[in-house]
């Protein structure tokens, strides 16, 4: 699906310090950013580059030490934490290296664990059908693959059919074939249902599938890249 032009994030000046004892770490250092919706972007950046911290920021995870962030006509800076909660439930999918399933509960009830509190979810064995799952609804957690569970992870993000989905790492712990599977789920979202998709990675190869990427260093974007000719999750090179 075309990106719409429309903005879905706007931050100006966000900063993010720690203090470890009477050190004080810069996480982001005055970033500004506009993210399109239907947008594909990927973050690119070693660890302590401040990517990650920059993805909690967008999803209200956490707050920023300065700056504004807007999310269409809402400024999420300016939120108290039952409402950045609501947003979250409301917008954002989040899709993480480490898949936080329920070992006690099975595939299709980790993804109902989503849909029970969605405004508008998709049914739970659709989205395990997208990842090409749904002949292991019944499975649980112990007796998926690694590879498995990640993709469980995956449909119960899809089955929110969130307006952004935020992916930490989503391929981090996969062997390559797994993880083309997941990037063609998410491309698929992205460009069928204009889904906002953000991915954090270390695999440069990924880069290729995004509309623009961001190459984050010392809390700052040091490059931008935008694709003039996005491919396929199969016909990355890994």
């Amino acid at each position: 699906m075309p990106i719409d032009g429309g903005i879905a994030f706007r931050c100006a000046g966000l900063r993010k310090t720690y203090r470890s004892g009477e050190t004080e770490v810069h996480a982001l250092r005055s970033v500004d950013l506009s993210v399109r919706q239907g947008e594909s972007l990927v973050l690119l950046g070693p660890s302590g580059s401040g990517k990650s911290t920059m993805l909690n920021i967008i999803g209200g995870l956490d707050r920023p030490t300065e700056g504004t962030l807007h999310y269409q006509d809402i400024e999420l800076t300016g939120l108290s934490d039952h409402d950045l909660t609501r947003f979250r439930r409301r917008h954002i999918g989040f899709i993480f290296q480490f898949y936080n399933l329920i070992p006690s509960l099975t595939a299709e009830e980790n993804v109902n664990l989503v849909t029970d509190i969605a405004e508008a979810p998709m049914p739970a064995i659709e989205a395990l059908d997208l990842v090409g799952l749904a002949d292991r609804r019944h499975h649980y957690p112990a007796q998926l693959s690694g590879g498995e569970q990640q993709r469980v992870a995956v449909a119960r993000a899809i089955a929110k059919q969130p307006a952004v989905l935020l992916c930490d790492e989503p391929t981090g712990a996969l062997d390559s074939a797994t993880g083309v599977r997941v990037l063609q789920t998410l491309d698929r979202a992205n460009r069928e249902l204009g889904t906002t998709l953000l991915i954090i990675t270390h695999n440069a190869g990924i880069a290729a599938m995004a509309d623009r990427v961001l190459h984050f260093l010392d809390g700052q974007i040091s490059q931008e890249v935008v694709n003039q000719t996005r491919i396929r999750p199969d016909e990355l090179t890994w």
